[in-house]
């Protein structure tokens, strides 16, 4: 076993980032001089078909399956891999140089919302779908919402990254973030035994969000082998749930979506 002394202080210089290496910096701000395109619809969308990037789809797949013609979007191509995040006119957006970002161009000014959550809000206010107006059930659904928000991390940034991307498999961070996945995996199975819909009996912006990660993890769709590896077959509500919300016209659409290049 390899054994990393920490140096007394940390530099990026000596960071082995792996596939990421050229991305990551210990600093934020835009780095290059950025022109977004922008199309003629009321909503731009800067995004990328991650699990955070396909929430702000599904969302919007279903708003324009009610028929909201407001709702219609235009989709924009970030390619994360390639830094398009970190361009001026994305950070302008988001300055945390993050998909998904969106642009609501029917105010005057336009207004930015950036992180996932908060576009799920955002669109869900606005057009008044899929979060209740009581205010108990109104909780119900943020709570699972920032759950998400809150648990996806150790599932993508901790999980996902040491068995799928770290340049080699280490045991400790492996075994740590597979338990805790695990645990919430356990929990939504738990919450998913009595009821068809992660908040109650409705389908909310807490179900697009969770599903995004977890629905995706079920569907062995995020990481080569983590399907066998968590034995995922073991939680069978999470798996009807995941059945469920996948077979929604909206759903399967926003998985296909076209992104238009920026460049």
């Amino acid at each position: 076993m390899s054994h990393y002394i920490p140096p007394k202080v940390w530099s990026d210089e000596e960071s082995n980032q792996g596939k990421f290496s050229g991305i990551n910096r210990p600093t934020a701000g835009s780095r290059f001089d950025q022109k977004l395109p922008q199309g003629d619809k009321p909503l731009q969308v800067y995004s990328l078909g991650t699990p955070n990037g396909i929430k702000v789809t599904i969302m919007l797949e279903e708003l324009r399956e009610l028929g909201i013609k407001e709702a219609d979007y235009d989709l924009f191509k970030i390619s994360i891999m390639e830094g398009d995040q970190f361009g001026s006119d994305f950070v302008a957006i988001n300055p945390n140089s993050k998909i998904p970002a969106l642009l609501d161009k029917s105010q005057e000014p336009s207004i930015r919302v950036f992180e996932s959550g908060s576009i799920l809000l955002y669109l869900a206010d606005k057009f008044e779908h899929f979060i209740p107006k009581d205010w108990a059930q109104r909780t119900e659904v943020l709570n699972w919402l920032f759950w998400q928000m809150g648990a996806a991390p150790f599932v993508g940034g901790g999980f996902g990254h040491f068995f799928n991307y770290a340049p080699e498999k280490l045991e400790y961070p492996i075994n740590r973030f597979t338990m805790e996945t695990k645990r919430q995996l356990d929990l939504l199975d738990k919450e998913l035994a009595n009821k068809s819909y992660i908040a109650g009996e409705d389908y909310t912006i807490a179900d697009i969000a969770v599903w995004a990660w977890y629905g995706r993890l079920a569907q062995d769709a995020l990481y080569e082998g983590a399907y066998e590896f968590l034995a995922l077959d073991t939680y069978q509500h999470l798996l009807d749930w995941t059945q469920r919300i996948a077979q929604r016209p909206a759903v399967k659409r926003a998985l296909k979506a076209d992104y238009k290049t920026i460049t």
